[in-house]
């Protein structure tokens, strides 16, 4: 059997959408992925420390210890790992045409304000911000730790965060939702 490494996402346990494959609370999905882990011989699960320290703060418990070994926190060789000049132009291309719409967005609010009540009006800036700015693109040093781990690794990255699918598909990095992690895990020797 060929050996598979994955590297695992938080979204896959904290996402309502992505954890009902496992749990139906980010504890009780993790608890059930290391279930289905601790069976797999040909099956490796990687988590970035950045990423498994942001996750602690999801999880009601702390870990056990046989939890803590079942899935391996290694951090990205930053240093060593080499990603094509195009991708960081790319994404600086990215950021500036979204900087640019969270201005339009914040020039409409602004012309709103004389109109609409002040909660209302900043709940709705603060969505629509949100959505232009950090939708669809790796927004953290967790996301781009996941991005790197799993090109230096050769694994597959198991997220739902669309962000990261996007970008870690640019290099060539195969992305699972967490219902294909599941059927890997329970289906795989």
């Amino acid at each position: 059997m060929k050996k598979i490494n994955i590297v695992v996402d938080t979204s896959i346990f904290v996402n309502p959408d992505s954890r009902v494959f496992f749990g139906q609370t980010p504890q009780k999905a993790w608890e059930k992925f290391l279930d289905y882990s601790k069976k797999k011989k040909n099956v490796f699960c990687f988590i970035p420390p950045s990423v498994y320290e942001e996750f602690l703060n999801f999880l009601e418990k702390d870990l056990s210890s046989k939890e803590k070994i079942l899935i391996h926190k290694k951090p990205p060789s930053s240093y060593q790992i080499q990603i094509p000049a195009l991708l960081l132009y790319e994404f600086i291309e990215e950021m500036r045409s979204r900087i640019n719409k969270g201005l339009r967005i914040a020039e409409k609010y602004t012309r709103k304000a004389k109109k609409e009540k002040e909660e209302k009006l900043i709940k709705s800036l603060r969505e629509e911000y949100r959505t232009a700015l950090r939708e669809g693109i790796i927004d953290s040093k967790q996301d781009f730790d996941l991005i790197l781990l799993a090109k230096e690794i050769k694994g597959l990255l198991a997220t739902s965060d669309q962000g990261l699918v996007k970008w870690a598909q640019k290099l060539g990095i195969t992305c699972i939702s967490s219902q294909e992690l599941k059927a890997l895990i329970t289906d795989y020797k």
